[in-house]
């Protein structure tokens, strides 16, 4: 009995040998490529800067993105950011109604919204649509050879495709967590005079009585890191597809998901520094 034992045991170890060698492999493709892709988009992120600083600049190519981005996604900003106002409108009375302090709903609406839900509901509702059309649209015009095309004609492709995209979502996200904030302070306003009946005057002046710049412009601002992050991630894996159309959807899906990703870790970074600089 125990030599059977020990004999079984004997036949099980090359087995158990073989099975942690192919976890540490695989362990070390996995680190590897975490590695080279990160190498990868440091290269594309400096011929981008390269050819985006460099004469002839497409004007009217940044205008056309700058439309893209903008106007087409104002409208789903502006109902993301309304439904966040009714939101905030009823969790927060909810909750402030049981210590008795509903006199100060007006100021918590206002200064969530503006410090941080507007900007980072507008960063993810912006990667979620722009993001996937990047990737999507760069993805195709990858597979099907137009940027090697453009390259042969003399045509930068990280200056045309690249560079007025990524510039077009920095100068837009601003903006449009402008639209975001305007809409969710307004429902915020709605919701809280179906309740109870309160002039936009008083609430405006309530809502922003303690409100100061370093309560609005850096979180405001911080969402051009957002559309930097969203135009790099996103143009980046459509310029790289590989594997036709499957390879497309694959770019405009991981297009969101890591410029999403990256929002939100970023967003715990700058929210820290915000505090530290701007207290």
């Amino acid at each position: 009995m125990r030599a059977n034992t020990a004999g079984g045991l004997d036949a099980t170890r090359p087995g158990l040998e073989a099975g942690g060698s192919w976890i540490v492999a695989d362990l070390g493709r996995v680190i590897r490529s975490f590695f080279e892709w990160f190498g990868e988009l440091g290269l594309f992120c400096g011929r981008v800067v390269r050819s985006g600083l460099t004469p002839p600049y497409e004007v009217r190519e940044l205008l056309r993105q700058l439309d893209e981005v903008g106007s087409k996604s104002a409208l789903l900003v502006a109902v993301a950011g309304a439904a966040i106002g009714v939101v905030l409108s009823l969790e927060t009375r909810n909750s402030l109604s049981r210590f008795g302090a509903e006199t100060v709903l007006p100021a918590v609406i206002v200064v969530s919204i503006i410090r941080e839900s507007g900007p980072i509901i507008t960063g993810l509702i912006v990667s979620g649509r722009v993001g996937a059309g990047f990737g999507a649209a760069l993805g195709s015009m990858k597979v099907t050879d137009q940027i090697d095309a453009m390259e042969v004609s003399g045509v930068d492709p990280y200056r045309y495709l690249a560079a007025t995209r990524i510039l077009a979502c920095a100068l837009m996200l601003p903006l449009l967590t402008l639209v975001c904030d305007f809409s969710g302070i307004v429902m915020g306003w709605v919701v809280n005079t179906l309740v109870r009946p309160m002039s936009f005057r008083l609430y405006l002046d309530m809502g922003f009585a303690h409100v100061t710049f370093n309560d609005f412009l850096p979180p405001t601002f911080k969402t051009v890191v957002f559309g930097l992050i969203i135009g790099v991630v996103s143009c980046f894996q459509g310029m790289r597809v590989k594997g036709g159309t499957e390879g497309v959807g694959r770019a405009a899906t991981n297009s969101v998901v890591l410029a999403s990703l990256f929002i939100i870790l970023a967003d715990v970074v700058l929210v820290r520094l915000i505090l530290v600089f701007f207290p």
